[in-house]
């Protein structure tokens, strides 16, 4: 198999000068949770260290313009694994705990592409895209469909995040370590009167962090969380351990593999809420549990990359280290976030950040590594994450069918630092879900709102009116709003938003074409 897929790269090399590789590389995607532009220290980060982040930065290529495609966890995923926008699939905000499977088994995923490519495929980490089919998931039985239904031939995971309940792991169908004489249920009521949560006076005295907002439902591990669930003691994790347990499924699962090809999606907590990093991260930075989260994601990228280096495959490996969406400080929880943030600016030099449809909120670090065929550097390319897909289609020497990844671009030049690359000319972005979107082309950018109302959100604040026009090339803060200077330009930026919404696939790009700062414009080719 190994033989077949290296065939299929030299095909592709030999007719696009994409790879000048001998051997298909295996695929590591690492993503991050809320972690901001600003958060690490390639990126300009000053009052913590990142080594191990800014090493795979060195050694390979920094994205100054990579972006996800949406401001929340789950709709970044779902556009991550399908290539498909998701505010065109009804239901993709952010998953309840008894969410069911969002994405439905003979959806293309990039795991699925790259499993017909030869490739062995595992998840490792949070999930928050449902499990099991109506009514809800069969916590005591199998979850299924799930990730073993759209391509992964493994998983060991976080069902929801770590704020939600249940707060137990997940292998492959199963829940984990599950004592059948002591069930789980999973709801959206308090069971009874006598279930214990955050907002009981004499519970919330004793947590071990407090909640600001929300987050006051069944409390484990001394936390507070969202929703109610009942048993499964002996499955349950300790938020401490959780960065540990990736970590240590992930290396053996490499090791089982490492004959190859293969792809690993390790879908990091960190920097999500609670932040409860373990205890030997607890107190490395003077940013509190927030910065001590990055820190500990630090050391997970470390560990993967000692792990290719001890099994000789550091060469033989791309890895995408990127983002679900830009940085919150307070979503929940009191953990000092606020008041230690000091000097540090989450979000880098941008606005917004989790929520919002300001750069701030999708444009985060982007990193590809791959010693031997990435040259060191920084690139202004357009790249995001919606794009992996099809471009590993591309990298494995596959067509990807009509309905297939539908928004995903083949963008692998770009990932791979070629000089003459081109990345993304438009780019859709939003928050949890639509009408509120954003559409870059070019240098510009517009905002479209539902109503014009002002928001103050935890992460921005959006002044009155239902549209906002930015050149990001002259400003990339979105500080000077052109709406009401440019109207012609609004007018076009809005037509092309409104094509893209409805034409139910970004493909054909003839009908966006680029639009410069200076005002002129290239049709695609």
């Amino acid at each position: 198999m190994r033989m077949i897929a290296t065939l299929l790269l030299l095909v592709v090399a030999a007719l696009d000068g994409a790879l000048p590789a001998a051997e298909t590389p295996n695929v590591i995607v690492i993503m991050a949770d809320d972690l901001g532009y600003g958060d690490v220290g390639c990126y300009g980060a000053t009052e913590l260290k990142t080594p191990h982040i800014d090493r795979l930065a060195a050694k390979g290529l920094r994205f100054t313009q990579g972006y996800c495609s949406a401001s929340t966890c789950t709709p970044t995923r779902f556009s991550f694994l399908t290539g498909k926008y998701a505010f065109r699939h009804p239901g993709a905000g952010i998953a309840a705990p008894n969410a069911t499977a969002l994405i439905r088994p003979g959806t293309e995923t990039i795991a699925s592409l790259l499993k017909k490519a030869g490739y062995a495929t595992a998840v490792v980490g949070k999930w928050h895209l449902g499990l099991g089919d109506v009514p809800g998931p069969d916590w005591n039985g199998l979850l299924k469909p799930g990730p073993l239904e759209i391509g992964f031939d493994r998983c060991f995971l976080l069902p929801t995040t770590n704020d939600r309940v249940p707060s137990v792991y997940v292998e492959n169908h199963r829940v984990r370590n599950l004592d059948p004489k002591d069930p789980l249920w999973v709801g959206n009521k308090r069971p009874g009167p006598d279930h214990p949560t955050g907002t009981d006076p004499e519970v919330r005295a004793k947590l071990k962090m407090n909640w600001s907002h929300g987050h006051n439902h069944t409390v484990h591990n001394g936390i507070g969380r969202i929703g109610y669930f009942t048993g499964g003691h002996a499955a349950r994790w300790r938020d401490e351990d959780l960065a540990d347990e990736w970590v240590g499924q992930s290396i053996k699962w490499i090791e089982q593999h490492k004959d190859g090809p293969f792809f690993l999606f390790f879908s990091s907590h960190d920097i999500h809420v609670p932040r409860m990093p373990h205890e030997r991260f607890q107190g490395k930075t003077t940013l509190g549990f927030r910065g001590d989260a990055i820190v500990q994601l630090d050391w997970c990228v470390g560990e993967l990359a000692k792990t290719l280096d001890r099994l000789g495959l550091t060469e033989n490996t791309l890895v995408v280290f990127c983002s679900d969406n830009g940085p919150v400080l307070d979503d929940g929880y009191q953990d000092g976030a606020i008041p230690k943030l000091g000097k540090h600016t989450p979000a880098g030099p941008y606005r917004g950040g989790k929520y919002s449809i300001y750069e701030g909120g999708t444009r985060t670090p982007l990193i590809t590594c791959w010693p031997g065929t990435i040259e060191p550097g920084v690139s202004d390319k357009i790249v995001c994450t919606i794009d992996l897909a099809a471009s590993m289609a591309a990298m494995t020497g596959q067509t990807l069918s009509a309905d297939a990844c539908p928004d995903s671009f083949n963008v692998l030049r770009a990932l791979l630092g070629k000089p003459d690359a081109a990345g993304r000319d438009h780019l859709v972005q939003q928050p949890n879900r639509g009408p509120t979107l954003a559409l870059r082309v070019g240098d510009w950018k517009v905002l479209s709102y539902p109503n014009a109302k002002p928001i103050k959100s935890r992460t921005y604040e959006k002044s009155k009116g239902r549209y906002e026009l930015y050149n990001l090339a002259d400003d990339p803060g979105e500080k000077k709003n052109l709406a009401t200077q440019q109207p012609e330009r609004l007018k076009e930026m809005l037509s092309k938003l409104e094509a893209i919404k409805t034409a139910g696939s970004s493909r054909d790009r003839q009908t966006v074409g680029i639009l410069h700062s200076d005002g002129s414009a290239t049709p695609n080719p």
